[in-house]
């Protein structure tokens, strides 16, 4: 199993960014995926979840309205949309398939 995110990066608060994960290694359209977070100082937290139709996203409190799971099962890759994003959304943010974790990415919300 190999899930690799990309698109983190600097952003102001109330700015978008979008990030990807691209998996390999297994049958990614049989799996669901998450995304978590891990801001410094504190524990990883889930942020996102897709089941492996694409059907019932559910999202942590923290950004339901904010931010948007998808997949695209042709391409093995479970993106998150995030907008309106605040200073408290600063972590590295993982891909995560039952029990793997990518190497993470780096999101920096300047207030």
């Amino acid at each position: 199993v190999h899930l690799v995110e990309s698109g983190g990066g600097l952003v102001q608060a109330g700015g978008s960014l979008r990030l990807s994960c691209a998996a390999s290694g297994f049958t990614f359209s049989n799996y669901d995926m998450r995304w978590f977070r891990q801001a410094p100082g504190k524990e990883r937290e889930f942020v996102a979840f897709i089941s492996w139709s694409g059907r019932t996203p559910n999202y942590a409190d923290s950004v339901k309205g904010r931010f948007t799971i998808s997949r695209d099962n042709a391409k093995n890759t479970v993106d998150l949309q995030m907008n309106n994003l605040k200073a408290e959304d600063t972590a590295v943010y993982y891909c995560n398939k039952q029990g793997y974790w990518g190497q993470g990415t780096q999101v920096t919300v300047s207030s």
